[in-house]
């Protein structure tokens, strides 16, 4: 009997192979999401009689289906993506098959809103799982809650061959909606609330224990052509970009990568950065690249300049958003301190951070020179250092308890995740 290698959720296998691993999943998954998991196909009553060790059988990768929405993403299974997937496979089977087994004109397939309804129409877990040999027989007559469900018809058919029959609910559910690739339909059924909870499981222990592959051969984490590289303007950039993934968004720090700075910063400045960008781009990188420009004067001066080149769709460039805590900002100018709205003109990396610091006077911008091009005078946040430090002093415990405020950094943090998903959907479609 062979054994087999799955992904699954909620139950529904996504992929199956015998006798070789078949897709790579690590990369869904992170190394704390390596587990012993109770196994469905394992008899143990009669291993506990015969003294059967299950613990290699039980091994698996298993995180939610919620937890794994922005991993998908930043793989390019964005909604978008999945809506391209979508309307291809409807327009190749319409176009394949243009009559219908009953004759005319095929019917014209639910669109991409549509089937995102019936998505939500059917949660995993109210779908019966239990194994009925006669469930095909009985849909053909009509019984059952996909046979009363016209949208059920229309989905698109895929594959010629491909079985969309079922056993149970649960798998003619799945049946129905494999014409899409094992990713975009996680995304997919991630749309339905009620499905964030589902387990998600590259099921990899009976492989193992079987002799088909040894336990290092299944390994975690995104893959080197799968992160992206994070070009900052200096040291302090990288410094706290990296310690604010590491602290709040755990979930896929190791999609980001920086330049080693442990000396100095090679590219350290907004000029040298922009020559690093642009060797980059000309020589055809392959690596996926975010140049991230702080969002001051000089920033937005050299990331227009940077939008002469076509910059290939591995490559990004950006500033730090505009938020609406740094429009009414005590800055100090030639008339004394008033308030400004430093977006745009004096936001670098630091006026992200929690400026309250203890006997020290409010947060303000120093107006340096005057930008010519863009008409308006660059800043800079006076004792930038200072708060820094109290960044990197602020201890996990104070962070999560909201002590030591970090809503600026999330929307920092946000801003280069939207770019990165977007970079890797629009990569994905090309593909």
């Amino acid at each position: 009997m062979s054994t087999p290698i799955t992904l699954s959720v909620g139950d529904i296998e996504l992929t199956y192979n015998t006798g070789y691993i078949g897709m790579d999943h690590g990369m869904l998954f992170q190394e704390r999401d390596r587990q012993r998991r109770r196994h469905p196909h394992v008899n143990y009553e009669y291993c506990a009689q015969n003294s059967q060790d299950v613990t290699q059988r039980e091994m698996c990768f298993c995180r939610t289906l919620g937890s794994m929405v922005s991993r998908l993403e930043l793989l390019g299974y964005t909604l978008s993506s999945v809506q391209a997937e979508y309307e291809f496979q409807s327009a190749f089977y319409l176009d394949q098959y243009p009559v219908s087994l009953k004759g005319g004109p095929q019917p014209e397939r639910l669109n991409f809103n549509q089937f995102v309804a019936f998505i939500r129409e059917h949660a995993i877990r109210e779908l019966g799982s239990v194994y009925n040999p006669t469930y095909d027989a009985d849909y053909a007559r009509g019984e059952g809650r996909f046979a009363n469900d016209p949208a059920a018809a229309l989905l698109p058919g895929g594959d010629f061959d491909r079985d969309t029959g079922g056993y149970s609910e649960r798998s003619h559910f799945g049946a129905l909606i494999s014409f899409l690739g094992p990713y975009s339909t996680l995304r997919v059924l991630a749309e339905n609330p009620t499905n964030l909870d589902l387990e998600v499981v590259w099921d990899y222990g009976n492989f193992v224990d079987a002799g088909w592959a040894k336990n290092e051969d299944f390994t975690a984490g995104a893959r080197r052509s799968q992160t992206y590289l994070i070009a900052t303007e200096g040291t302090s950039d990288t410094h706290i970009l990296k310690r604010s993934f590491a602290l709040l968004r755990q979930d896929i720090e190791d999609f980001f990568r920086f330049i080693d700075i442990e000396e100095r910063h090679p590219f350290s400045g907004t000029g040298n950065l922009s020559k690093f960008a642009e060797g980059l781009v000309k020589i055809d990188v392959q690596n996926r690249v975010v140049f991230l420009f702080d969002n001051d004067a000089e920033g937005i001066d050299t990331y227009r300049s940077l939008q002469r080149f076509t910059f290939p769709v591995n490559m990004r460039a950006m500033v730090l958003p505009d938020l609406g805590a740094l429009r009414d900002f005590p800055a100090r100018g030639p008339s004394g301190v008033e308030s400004a709205d430093i977006n745009g003109r004096a936001a670098a990396i630091e006026c992200y951070l929690d400026l309250r610091l203890k006997n020290r006077p409010p947060a303000q911008v120093t107006w340096t020179n005057y930008k010519e091009s863009l008409g308006i005078y660059q800043g800079a946040l006076d004792f930038k250092d200072s708060y820094a430090k109290a960044f990197y002093d602020a201890s996990p415990d104070l962070i999560a308890s909201g002590t030591y405020d970090v809503s600026k950094l999330r929307m920092v943090l946000q801003s280069i995740y939207r770019q990165c998903s977007d970079m890797a959907a629009q990569m994905v479609r090309i593909a």
